[in-house]
């Protein structure tokens, strides 16, 4: 009979008490936080110090010295009016080329969604792989894309060797690699937008064009403020592929805030400026993520009260 009884109770199970849950459910994120603040915390204190990778004797405190420096240093304010330049100049070319792509492929064809996983095929490469491609293509000895340039009649077109051109072909490689990620999310947010006003204005025979500023673009709105708030942290923080093409130059031409902060640490091995370098970046890109947040609630807001 006791047999019976023990082979029919169930085993035990292990179970958290519903106090301690919500502290259990929190803890990766409050590992991830911590791991993240660590090296944040000591990249405050070196940028606090004068402190040289080949000087460690000569390591000191100068309490902000590295940031009073920047005011005055020419370098730094050509830092910043590059990284801007180009974050601007590819974002905004992209926000145009993804919306272009997506309005072409919006309607639901087999077509049109073979050509938008295609078109997804940069997005797949590594930014350095794609800037050694191009690389190799702008080559001025057997490049491809030199060749061409010859036969339209630029000659000896130097790409990222010139300083006035190595602006243009950084920025080609960033848009050939990063639109279609703007150009999926556009689509996606196209064909999730409902249909009735679209039915509305077709039968009333309004003009496309009304539509597409009326109707469409406020619509979108959201899904463009997404896309240029990714894509905008993202090519203020550029690295790989300015490195990989030019090394930030010729000269200064493209010496953004990481490729400066990095050369700054492995080659002139100055910690404290790296570090100063790179929390101002971060404060930059802090500021422009709150304003696209906010603009993207009140955004929010607003279309809740109209609907």
């Amino acid at each position: 009979m006791s047999d019976t009884i023990r082979s029919t109770r169930r085993p035990r199970r292990f179970r958290v008490s519903r106090r301690f849950l919500p502290y259990l459910l929190s803890l990766p994120a409050l590992l991830t936080c911590i791991g993240i603040l660590i090296p944040f915390g000591t990249a405050i204190i070196y940028s606090l110090q004068r402190y040289r990778l080949s000087q460690p004797w000569n390591r000191q405190f100068n309490w902000g010295k590295n940031y009073v420096d920047f005011f005055y240093d020419p370098n730094f304010w050509n830092t910043v009016k590059v990284s801007m330049t180009y974050a601007f100049t590819a974002v905004t070319l992209q926000l145009l080329l993804g919306l272009g792509i997506a309005l072409l492929l919006q309607k639901r064809t087999m077509f049109n969604n073979f050509v938008s996983i295609m078109l997804l095929m940069p997005l797949m490469t590594a930014p350095v792989l794609a800037s050694l491609m191009w690389k190799l293509m702008t080559n001025p000895g057997f490049g491809i894309l030199s060749h061409m340039a010859s036969l339209i009649g630029l000659q000896d077109f130097r790409w990222g060797s010139d300083p006035k051109t190595a602006l243009l072909t950084v920025v080609i490689v960033d848009i050939w690699v990063y639109t279609p990620f703007i150009m999926i999310l556009l689509l996606a947010g196209l064909r999730s937008l409902p249909k009735q006003p679209f039915e509305a204005a077709a039968l009333d025979g309004v003009p496309r064009l009304f539509v597409f500023w009326r109707i469409t673009l406020p619509m979108l709105m959201p899904f463009l403020l997404t896309a240029t708030l990714f894509r905008v942290i993202e090519s203020i923080q550029q690295f790989d592929i300015i490195y990989a093409m030019t090394q930030g130059g010729p000269g200064n031409t493209l010496m953004v805030f990481q490729v400066e902060a990095y050369l700054n640490f492995f080659q002139a091995t100055n910690v404290g400026r790296s570090a100063a370098l790179l929390l101002i970046l971060w404060a930059i890109t802090y500021v422009l993520s709150s304003i696209f947040i906010k603009n993207w609630l009140r955004l929010r807001e607003k279309q809740r009260g109209e609907a």
